[in-house]
């Protein structure tokens, strides 16, 4: 424990808190939203002053995306109509279940009684 020749005097703690309040306050205010002129350095995105994009950059994005959105769909169509070669097996299942399928459609829609 200290004794108190060693504590320095009430008013020196007081003329020097006075003295540090400007630097305090500016590492207070290092927060706040910066100059847009002064570089930062990296940032992460979520804290980066926002700036307007132009009309030439917006058209650019939406040229991009437009033809994005135009090679899926062509990307889609082409692999619905893939003539990639089905099994075998697949291909007999598929006809089996066509014919029962049309069987059945017609006893439904024939006009024979069943009893």
């Amino acid at each position: 424990m200290s004794t108190p020749e060693e504590q320095p005097d009430h008013e020196e703690i007081l003329a020097r808190a006075r003295a540090a309040r400007p630097e305090m306050a500016t590492a207070l205010d290092g927060d706040q939203e910066p100059e847009l002129d002064e570089d930062l350095g990296w940032q992460p995105i979520w804290k980066r002053p926002r700036k307007p994009k132009s009309k030439a950059d917006k058209k650019k994005e939406l040229r991009k995306q437009r033809e994005r959105l135009r090679d899926a769909g062509k990307r889609r169509l082409a692999a619905g109509q893939s003539r990639r070669p089905r099994s075998r097996q697949s291909r007999i299942g598929n006809a089996a279940a066509r014919r029962d399928a049309r069987a059945l459609s017609r006893v439904r829609h024939s006009n024979a009684w069943l009893w």
